[in-house]
């Protein structure tokens, strides 16, 4: 097997999942654009332990492990959208710019307004 097949394929997942992070706002698709990337990373991996012929495989182990790491990844990924959806309605993430800002900009936390709130006062009864 020629190692070039792989490795162009490969390359061609891991610029599409790049393209997908870098140009997508749904947080969603860029949950799965970071399992794309992931996948052809290991595609790289198991390519790469077919061509050595390594006698253990590390290749092949470390692409389970890496397998494992990104299924815990796209679940904690995947809640953290989803409590975000449901406080926020949206899952654009150019909308999310600051997880202490509520829709309207101000702060949710009373004791990050209280500053703003003080300086209001002082301007009303100025």
């Amino acid at each position: 097997m020629h190692l070039a097949y792989p490795a162009v394929l490969s390359v061609l997942l891991f610029c599409t999942g790049l393209y997908g992070v870098l140009a997508r706002r749904n947080a969603i698709l860029v949950l799965m654009s970071v399992e794309l990337m992931l996948n052809s990373v290991n595609l790289n991996l198991v390519a790469f332990d077919v061509w050595l012929r390594d006698a253990l495989h590390s290749g092949q182990a470390l692409t389970l492990f890496t397998i494992a790491i990104a299924a815990a990844e796209i679940g904690i990924g995947l809640s953290i959208v989803l409590m975000v959806y449901r406080n926020r309605g949206t899952s654009d993430v150019d909308r999310l710019r600051d997880t202490a800002e509520g829709p309207d900009g101000t702060p949710d936390d009373p004791e990050a307004a209280a500053p703003a709130q003080r300086t209001q006062k002082a301007e009303a009864t100025a």
